[in-house]
């Protein structure tokens, strides 16, 4: 006896077609024109779309930063994430200045431990390979754990920030094992030089953490840390693109041949300087995040970039604080505000609404850069991704009419603000099945917290 699904349209990136889904225990068994309902539980998804379950690759659960630390732990984090029709995440874990990556990996596996609510995969984030190369072999020990992916930072400067010898040393030993670099492109160095200049102009509320990272600082680290990657033969993914040059530069190299792939976040897609800044007081503190928001300029070329695979996936960033009693540590100092936004829960809505709704991209291309493409990517396919069978029972069953008004109020993120405060979007989960487990139902969370799973991913081909 199982779970069946009965009556929706099976979405993939290449295909749409009524189809039913049988789920036996955490696996799909079949999908097919017609099953037989006889012994199952029916799901009836007449009307509905059935999607593989979102996956998000770019998350900061629990994370330090800033002399705080990120508000959603992995539990409510996860749970947001779920109600929202993500069913995997990959979060960051972040290497210690002078410590080895192996305590990083145990570190973030005792904050997920009873409290991931979906499944969960790990980056691990370089900041140090210490004053020999004997760190390298550390890449190697991750590799066996199931990471497949390293995080460098290009900015922040005597905290996160490596320089371009150890990019080098760290693409030559990934090309080797097959694992993928994903980077975060900005010129860290200038930046520094323009904030402080900005800051002794007396300019030091919200909106000029803003302007003092300009697009062109983000173009240039693309095209550096693209020109690195070429000399060391590795894969190189570039995060959280914001801008039209950004963009460019990873056009550039993938039409050149490069093994380069990259990712844009819904803030970006939908949110702008013009639109969502130069508010009164500190409220703008609410939109600090890196790279920060753009003009609205941006966000056609970023949509076309996506339409087009010059970027392959869609995520968040998801890296959430309390405005009353996090950013606020900001205040008459842009630069003690910490960097990041709420997201996690709003990622599907968004790009379905504004991405499909709006004529911007297919309703296949929507399930590849919310799903399919991530799990190809980052070594999780056809495990998560797709609607097939053999693969986990990771499903959304998508509502294509229902409307939604996103505020702070109703959501499950752990902020007290919504950088989407009252947008109104078209599609949405109406129930959630991670591994076989409906964990959400009309929008309420229903699973049972900590039944996450760590995935061991494998060094992805693509």
């Amino acid at each position: 006896m199982g779970t069946l699904i009965k009556g929706g349209k099976v979405v993939s990136a290449a295909a749409a077609t009524l189809a039913d889904v049988l789920i036996e225990g955490e696996t799909i068994a079949q999908v097919a024109p017609r099953i037989d309902a006889t012994g199952h539980t029916v799901v009836d998804a007449a009307g509905m779309l059935v999607l593989p379950g979102g996956i998000d690759v770019h998350t900061h659960l629990d994370m330090p930063f800033g002399g705080t630390v990120s508000a959603d732990d992995y539990e409510w984090g996860t749970r947001a994430a779920a109600i929202g029709g993500t069913t995997t995440v990959i979060d960051f874990a972040l290497q210690s200045m002078g410590r080895p990556m192996t305590e990083a990996f145990k570190t973030w596996r005792a904050k997920s431990e009873g409290k991931a609510c979906i499944d969960y995969a790990l980056h691990m984030a370089v900041t140090d390979l210490g004053p020999n190369d004997s760190w390298l072999d550390d890449v190697d020990a991750m590799v066996a754990e199931g990471i497949s992916s390293f995080k460098i930072f290009m900015a922040y400067p005597n905290v996160l920030m490596v320089n371009d010898a150890t990019i080098f040393k760290l693409m030559q030993r990934t090309a080797k094992l097959g694992a993928l670099v994903c980077v975060h492109a900005e010129n860290g160095t200038v930046i520094d030089v323009v904030v402080q200049q900005t800051l002794a102009a007396g300019h030091t509320g919200p909106l000029y953490h803003a302007l003092s990272r300009p697009v062109e600082t983000e173009a240039e680290a693309v095209h550096r840390v693209i020109t690195i990657a070429e000399l060391a033969g590795a894969k190189v993914y570039i995060v959280h693109v914001s801008c039209e040059e950004a963009m460019h530069e990873v056009k550039a190299a993938r039409e050149r041949g490069l093994p380069v792939q990259g990712e844009t976040c819904t803030q970006y897609l939908v949110l702008s300087i013009e639109d969502d800044m130069g508010k009164p007081g500190f409220e703008d503190a609410k939109y600090v995040f890196t790279p920060p928001l753009r003009k609205k300029k941006n966000q056609a070329p970023l949509w076309r970039a996506l339409k087009d695979d010059v970027l392959q996936v869609v995520s968040t960033d998801h890296c959430p604080f309390r405005f009353a009693d996090q950013k606020s540590l900001g205040l008459g100092n842009f630069t003690k505000i910490p960097n990041g936004g709420p997201g996690i829960e709003n990622r599907m809505q968004l790009a379905y609404h504004h991405g499909v709704n709006e004529g911007r991209m297919s309703l296949e291309r929507f399930v590849e850069v919310t799903a399919e493409a991530p799990a190809k990517i980052f070594g999780m396919y056809p495990k998560k991704g797709i609607v097939a069978a053999g693969s986990d029972a990771d499903i959304a069953i998508w509502d294509p009419e229902a409307k939604y008004t996103i505020t702070a109020a109703s959501q499950s993120m752990h902020t007290d603000y919504s950088i989407f405060e009252g947008f109104q979007v078209k599609g949405n989960a109406r129930q959630v099945f991670s591994r076989g487990e409906m964990v959400v139902d009309r929008g309420k969370f229903i699973g049972t917290v900590g039944r996450g799973q760590y995935l061991h991913r494998e060094v992805s081909r693509r």
